[in-house]
């Protein structure tokens, strides 16, 4: 079990001994939707590994759309009262009678295949879901929401800019089918924008850059992703492209550890990117430094067609994070270090 390697629980423990403003977390609970997914669930073990070690009275209500599902990724918590599952579809009203403080709307599909095969509900799961959520809020008032959104909103880098910051508009052709997963996102945070001038929400909205761990979901058809599992099986990587596409990307500790400082010090109404300069890299290089843990090749494959409809046409994608790091946040997790714990834990634990 994941939660019993060393590995990780010293992960857990490194953001929890972190800078923050831990006050603003213990003795608060949390809805987090998408609990079962990549940051979701690092973010369930980090909280419930709070209440083991500081006595934090954490109430974590864990959603998704399985109860099955929760229950086997979540085995370890169902007999402490802090922990609670919710059997919910995020596009229909949330079926919660308790209150939370704290909301974050992590539910979506965040893979290429995905959008190809489930492009209604890619959509969907965004604008519906994250009416559904924003509706609860106004019903039970929360301290804060949490929106989990994505670079992808920012387009197509337009050759004008090194780095995206949180102004930057690129470059989205609207009318495609691939367009579903950043225009939701686009027209969501526009929600949250509407939702803060007509009911007063507080709502923070963290961009979040390309992210891997050992969460990941092992169908995740993500090219990071696909690096990673070809790592955990001791095979060569698998390059679809030239792999000259640079990009932004984080370690899920990071992300996790941004959100929850986000929760605590970031303003209401705002975006932040949510990257590791450290993480900017080729995707030649993310997938040289990954067969470099094998001393295995890449190779070059053609992607099929399911794949190829999913994938993003944007070729560079940098997120500047100057904002968040404003705030005081700075990333725990070196590269190396980052991609050897989630091959290694993968391997060991999940596989």
């Amino acid at each position: 079990m994941l939660l019993e390697n060393e590995i990780y629980r010293a992960e857990l423990g490194k953001i929890n001994q972190a800078k923050n403003d831990w006050n603003n977390i213990d003795n608060h609970s949390f809805l987090i939707i998408g609990a079962t997914g990549m940051i979701g669930s690092y973010m369930i073990d980090v909280l419930m590994m709070r209440n083991t070690k500081y006595e934090s009275n954490i109430h974590v209500y864990a959603m998704g759309r399985s109860k099955e599902r929760l229950e086997k990724r979540f085995s370890m918590y169902l007999a402490t009262p802090f922990f609670h599952i919710v059997e919910s579809d995020v596009t229909q009203p949330i079926s919660l009678s308790e209150d939370v403080d704290y909301i974050f709307h992590g539910a979506s599909n965040t893979h290429p295949r995905a959008y190809s095969l489930d492009p209604i509900g890619t959509i969907m799961t965004n604008l519906m879901g994250t009416q559904q959520v924003l509706d609860f809020a106004v019903n039970t008032n929360p301290k804060r929401i949490a929106f989990l959104s994505t670079v992808e909103i920012y387009g197509e880098n337009r050759g004008d800019v090194e780095k995206f910051t949180e102004d930057y508009c690129g470059y989205i052709d609207c009318n495609t089918l691939r367009a579903g997963y950043p225009e939701g996102k686009r027209a969501s945070e526009s929600l949250c924008q509407a939702y803060i001038a007509k009911h007063d929400l507080d709502i923070v909205i963290p961009r979040i850059c390309r992210t891997f761990g050992p969460t990941m979901l092992l169908n995740d058809s993500k090219a990071s992703s696909q690096f990673i599992l070809n790592a955990v099986n001791n095979e060569d990587i698998v390059l679809k492209s030239e792999g000259n596409q640079y990009f932004s990307y984080a370690y899920v500790g990071d992300v996790v550890y941004a959100l929850l400082y986000l929760l605590a010090n970031g303003e209401n109404g705002e975006a932040y990117n949510i990257a590791v300069t450290e993480f900017d890299l080729l995707l030649k290089d993310l997938a040289q430094s990954l067969a470099a843990l094998n001393k295995k090749e890449v190779i070059f494959d053609l992607p099929d067609e399911e794949e190829r409809k999913g994938f993003s046409t944007a070729y560079q994608a940098i997120l500047a994070t100057e904002k968040i790091e404003s705030l005081g946040w700075k990333s725990l997790f070196e590269l190396n270090e980052a991609l050897k714990n989630t091959v290694k834990l993968i391997r060991n634990e999940r596989v």
